[in-house]
């Protein structure tokens, strides 16, 4: 892996880890899938290609954001307006 983009993957990495122990399927279920996904581009050593796998990451990252956003706003509707309406 190219050095500068080392730090990038690793930050990546963690903000995934992080995000994942709030998803619906289970934080085992999400780090088995995470570690997956990062072992099977390992070997990946062409800088483009590995700003292409981090912008897919980023965007992954912005999909869970929004999952857990609406999952909170079902909630808080659930919870304060009446479900008869």
């Amino acid at each position: 892996m190219a050095n500068p983009l080392k730090g990038e993957v690793i930050r990546l990495y963690k903000t995934l880890l992080y995000l994942g122990r709030e998803y619906p399927k289970g934080a085992a279920y999400f780090r088995e899938r995470l570690k997956y996904a990062f072992m099977k581009n390992k070997d990946e050593t062409d800088p483009e290609k590995i700003k292409q796998l981090v912008a897919r990451g980023d965007h992954v990252i912005k999909e869970l954001e929004a999952l857990y956003f609406l999952r909170k706003y079902r909630a808080m509707k659930k919870r304060y307006y009446d479900p008869e309406k």
